[in-house]
């Protein structure tokens, strides 16, 4: 007579995370500059194909190696003494910004920022979103684009209000940052936010002279022409982009459901 097998209880599997990271500095370039705090905040995917937040979060304090310039202690507050027993950068960095097998990306406001000091050989290679970038596309009617404008113009489900402060901190900015990769991914798939956040950013409004604030379809062609040869790379891309719409190839400004879907 066969033996009745044992229940074994069916284990449910870890989700898949897109780790959010933000990070405080004493400046803005490295090796001149180092960090001087992270903090992280999971989107993981759940069973019902949704993105939510996931786990807790949390910071590191990290010592810079170098004097903190009363220029940033005035945008973090994070000062000299709080650091001077912390750990290292690199003995850091890659527990934090490679949770192995779990994540699939890397995100931040203004990745290109982070990147700078998340180099590929901590990240372990790691694929990045830009939540700047991709809310330039997905909500260009924002009055502007910085992580706290957003988070008081879209007001997203669920966020404290207390736990998103104080602000230029590593773990409130990430957990605010959170809340809109979050409604991001459940408007746009996860290849479509890769993609743009591989490019420039696409701008929904004129930055500045005599068009500025005009919607980009808007201005005449030679004004247009003007912004492209500007030095920011963003402009750039941006009157490019509006040129070859005009042109009959490209789009400027919300993206097609469909555009959504790729």
């Amino acid at each position: 007579m066969a033996r009745p097998r044992p229940h074994i209880k069916a284990m449910r599997p870890t989700p898949s995370i897109i780790r959010v990271v933000d990070l405080e500095t004493t400046g803005p370039a490295p090796p001149q500059h180092g960090v001087c705090e992270i903090g992280w905040q999971d989107v993981a995917l759940g069973a019902d194909g949704r993105w939510e937040l996931s786990g807790d979060g949390g910071n590191r304090m990290v010592n810079p190696g170098r004097p903190m310039p009363p220029i940033t202690q005035a945008i973090h507050h994070i000062r000299d003494e709080d650091v001077a027993d912390a750990p290292w950068w690199h003995d850091v960095a890659r527990q934090v910004l490679d949770p192995w097998p779990r994540r699939v990306a890397l995100a931040a406001h203004r990745a290109d920022f982070e990147q700078v000091f998340c180099t590929p050989a901590l990240t372990h290679g790691a694929e990045w979103i830009c939540t700047w970038k991709c809310a330039l596309r997905l909500w260009p009617d924002s009055p502007s684009f910085s992580n706290q404008v957003l988070r008081y113009w879209r007001k997203p489900e669920g966020l404290v209000h207390e736990r998103g402060l104080p602000a230029h901190r590593a773990f409130p900015d990430a957990y605010v940052t959170a809340f809109h990769l979050r409604d991001m991914l459940n408007e746009a798939s996860l290849a479509q936010l890769l993609e743009w956040s591989r490019l420039p950013g696409l701008l929904p409004r004129v930055r500045y002279g005599p068009d500025r604030g005009k919607d980009w379809r808007e201005i005449d062609e030679d004004s247009l022409i003007g912004f492209l040869t500007d030095r920011d790379p963003d402009i750039r891309f941006t009157a490019e982009t509006e040129m070859a719409r005009r042109r009959g190839g490209g789009n400027v400004g919300r993206p097609s459901p469909q555009d959504l879907l790729l």
